[in-house]
Formats: structure tokens, C-alpha cells, sequence
């Protein structure tokens, strides 16, 4: 058993710990105490509280806290965990009892056994360097671990962010590409007037730029970290100059520009940044939902769909049916949006539970934000590169329905009235009519226009009032003919 373990000694107790593992035996007692969901925490996450104790050490060594001699080693031991070095011994799991306390001690651990070895001192020699008294130092689950998720998920952010604007930026090219090609515009599922295929891909883009500025406004709120707020946010155990410093390395680590709330009190207690970008995220999956599906539609065939639209094939659609492709990548956003619509259940859930001076569902508030993002970073990502750009109009099909298409008639209204258009369109929907110009330039049709109007509307005119491209643009088809006898 000494071969594969090492004793070591925590405030419960001994605990065995496998010989090879950087963390320790509070990381031990939470991996059987949390066998949860199998799931880690997210490597971005690590990575922030490798960064966070960082900048702690320094600022604990500026003050003359933490002696140089050990400090300079649990720089470069953080530093490494903030590059991923070791992410294999961050074990427990990412929903977990403690508001974090198993987390933030997996680091400690993990981070005063590397130092040691960078020493020549064996793991688990805590009293040259403890995971408490000196990684831990001046710190607190509490402020360590909420200023790590904001850290991290504003890392992340940055990545949904640029992959959001790319895709904006494809949406708007198509939107260029196809604005020339005019369809039947769609109300309730039924024709309605004509539109141009890129003035609905405009509105796309247009929805997302929304999305864009909210979920920007929301990071934004990530800078404000309580850092050195300690266990309730008053402070305790925190030299005022340690923050001010540990937040200056902190910003110099991350590149962004961190700072202290006015109240470290509220920052501590309060969720409202949580759940105000789990929001932005939410209302965004809405958005991109309701695209996906306007996608689905366009593109359902490939004959006896709307066939709109066609989509890049991705891979076979069935095990059974031949030939069959079906829309892989909307499908996958819809499902990405039920997720995230469902995180964001659970976020408001956990914000709103917390007591006091300390809302301890933390970690499964910080799992599901930060599985929020991720997902919406991947799905976006291959959505735009594996359908949006590929994405091609049926134009002979299009011209062909917009051609027949009774809901032309609309643009007559001003012209002959609602009553009688009605009863064009009607016809032109009934079929044996001919289409609805046809309809109009009938001797009976025009008989009746002329006695009920007063006006006399010839092929030419019609052309310009039935022109389908002329009533995808404000104003009135044809209002230059309004006076005309």
C-alpha cells in the first residue's frame, strides 16, 4: 500500500492519497464525497484560478505576508496550472456541497505539491508549504472562487463573441448575395406579400447584432470581482493594500481591466452578473432558435417541402431511406437552445437560493453558465461554417411561385379597393382564372374596375402595380397611377 499511497493529514484526519497526485487529502475527502455527475470543471475555470493565485502570491509577497523563498515557487506552480499543466489533478467534481471549498482546495493542493517538487521537497511536506496558510493566503473560497468564474467566463465570452460577430458577418453577406432573389413572403404559415430572400437573412443579422451588444453589456459586469472580500465580504484576514495589488496582477494576468466593486458586501452575496449574461445567453438561443427553424422550413424537400432554400449536405439523413439528407446543423441549434434555456433555469434557480452573505450553489450555477457558453461557442461555430455559407436559393422555383402566387393582389388595395382585390385574389386561388394581372385584364374584370372605380388600369399599369420585386420597398406599388381615370 505504500507503494501506491501516501499518508497525509488534513483536519479531519489522516487520508490516503494516491502516491502520484498533486492534489491532496481534502481533494480526496470531496471525490468521495461528490461521485456527482462525472464531470469535471471547465478547463477555462481551472485555468482562472490558476491565474487568481498568481496574482494572489504576489501581492501577499509585495506586502511582505508571504516570504519570497517559497513564494517564487507557488508563482510558478499557479503559473503552470494557468496554463493547463495539470489539469488531470483538478478531480473533483463540478457539482459538489461547499460553494466551491472542494474546488478551491483541489488548487491549493494541487499548487503547493507542485512547488514543493520544484523545491526537491516531497508532496505532502505542508509545513514548508501549505495549501491553507500560504496558497490560501488572505483568500477565501468565497472571493477566490466567484472572481475565478468571472474570469474565466469572460474568457470564454471573448471566444462566443467573435464567433457570433463572424457569423453576423455571414448572414449580412448572404443577405447581399441573394437580396435580388423575390419569394412569397410567409404570415401564420400562409402567403402572404412577396419579400426578398436577403431581406430575411438582413433580419437575421440584424436579431443577432442585439444579441451581440446585450451579451457584450453583460460580460462587461464580469470585471467587477470581489477579490479580496474574503469569507463575507468584509475583508477579513485581507490587507487593503494586498487587493489593491492582487486585482493590478490579476488585470496584468488576464488583460482585462478588473476592479474592485464599491461594495465587496454585495459582490460576495449577490448572483445578478450570473444570471444577467446566462440572460443575454438565453435570449440569444431564443433567437437563433426561431433562424433554425425558419431555416428547416425554407430548406424542407427536396420536393415537397417549401424548397426555398438549399443547404450544404452534411452527411447521410437516414439508416433506412436512400438518398435522404436531412438538416443536421439548425437541428443541432434548436437542441443547443433547449439547453441552454434549461441552464438558465437552473442559474436563476441557484442565484436565487443563496442566504445571506453567501450563496453556496455556486458550482452548480458556475457549471452551467459556463456549459452555456461552450455550447453556444461550438454550435455556432459549425453552424455557420457547415450551413450558413453554404447555403444556395432556389431561384427558377422562386420566380415560378411568386409568378402565381395570389398574394400579389395585396398591392390592387389602393387601387381598386380590399373588397375587389378579395375577390381576385380569391379567383387566382381557386384556379381557371389565369393568374391575378390575367384576372385584371379580363373584359369582365375591367368592366368591373372601371364601374366601381372609375378607373381604367391597362397591362402596362399592372405591370408596375404587380411588379413583385416593386413590393418588397416601402411606399406604394404604383402610387404615380392613383389619380389616373
Amino acid at each position: 500500500m505504500s507503494e501506491i499511497y501516501r499518508m497525509e493529514i488534513d483536519p479531519l484526519g489522516e487520508r490516503k492519497v494516491p502516491k502520484g497526485a498533486y492534489y491532496g487529502p481534502q481533494t480526496s475527502r470531496a471525490l468521495e464525497n461528490f461521485p456527482i455527475t462525472g464531470y469535471g470543471w471547465h478547463s477555462a475555470f481551472i485555468s482562472a484560478i490558476g491565474m487568481v493565485k498568481t496574482a494572489c502570491a504576489k501581492a501577499n509577497m509585495d506586502v511582505g505576508l508571504l516570504d519570497p523563498a517559497i513564494g517564487k515557487y507557488i508563482v510558478v506552480a499557479a503559473e503552470e496550472v494557468a496554463e493547463g499543466k495539470h489539469n488531470a489533478h483538478f478531480v473533483v467534481d463540478a457539482i459538489q456541497g461547499g460553494a466551491g471549498t472542494s474546488f478551491n482546495m483541489n488548487a491549493n493542493e494541487v499548487i503547493a505539491n507542485v512547488a514543493l517538487e520544484k523545491m526537491g521537497l516531497e508532496k505532502g511536506d505542508y509545513k514548508t508549504i501549505s495549501p491553507n496558510d500560504h496558497i490560501n493566503m488572505s483568500q477565501s473560497t468565497n472571493d477566490v472562487v466567484p472572481t475565478s468564474a468571472f474570469v474565466a467566463a469572460h474568457k470564454e465570452m471573448d471566444k462566443l463573441l467573435a464567433t457570433v460577430e463572424r457569423m453576423i458577418k455571414t448572414l449580412e453577406q448572404k443577405a447581399e448575395e441573394l437580396d435580388h432573389v423575390v419569394k412569397i413572403g410567409r404570415t401564420h404559415l400562409q402567403d402572404a406579400a412577396p419579400i426578398r430572400l436577403g431581406q430575411e437573412f438582413k433580419a437575421w443579422a440584424e436579431v443577432l447584432k442585439r444579441d451581440y451588444a446585450r451579451m457584450g453589456r453583460t460580460t462587461n459586469n464580469l470585471l467587477n470581482i470581489n477579490l479580496g472580500a474574503t469569507a463575507v465580504g468584509t475583508g477579513l484576514n485581507s490587507n487593503p493594500k494586498y487587493i489593491k495589488l492582487a486585482v493590478k496582477y490579476l488585470s496584468e494576468i488576464t488583460r482585462y481591466g478588473l476592479q474592485t466593486p464599491e461594495s465587496l458586501v454585495d459582490a460576495t452575496q449577490n448572483s445578478d452578473n450570473y444570471t444577467a449574461i446566462s440572460a443575454s445567453l438565453k435570449i440569444t438561443m431564443i433567437n437563433m432558435s426561431k433562424i433554425a427553424n425558419d431555416i428547416r422550413l425554407m430548406a424542407s424537400g427536396p420536393f415537397c417541402g417549401f424548397r426555398e432554400i438549399h443547404l450544404p449536405e452534411r452527411q447521410a439523413g437516414s439508416s433506412i431511406m436512400p438518398g435522404k439528407v436531412n438538416p443536421v446543423m439548425p437541428e443541432l441549434i434548436n437542441q443547443v437552445a433547449f439547453q441552454v434555456l434549461g441552464n438558465d433555469n437552473t442559474i436563476c434557480l441557484a442565484a436565487q437560493a443563496g442566504q445571506l452573505e453567501l450563496n453556496v450553489m455556486g458550482p452548480v450555477l458556475v457549471f452551467n453558465l459556463m456549459q452555456s457558453i461552450t455550447i453556444m461557442n461550438n454550435a455556432f461555430d459549425v453552424f455557420d461554417r457547415f450551413c450558413l455559407q453554404g447555403i444556395t436559393a432556389n431561384e427558377e422555383y422562386l420566380q415560378e411561385k411568386v409568378a402565381k402566387s395570389a398574394t400579389v393582389a395585396t398591392a390592387l388595395n389602393v387601387h381598386i379597393g380590399y373588397n375587389l382585390s378579395a375577390e381576385i385574389a380569391k379567383m387566382a386561388h381557386k384556379g381557371g382564372h389565369g393568374t391575378v394581372k390575367q384576372i385584371c385584364l379580363s373584359p369582365e374584370m375591367q368592366e368591373r374596375i372601371k364601374k366601381e372605380t372609375g378607373k381604367y388600369l391597362s397591362e402596362k399599369d399592372l405591370d408596375i402595380i404587380l411588379n413583385p420585386a416593386g413590393m418588397t420597398e416601402m411606399g406604394i406599388p404604383g402610387e404615380q397611377l392613383l389619380d389616373k381615370k
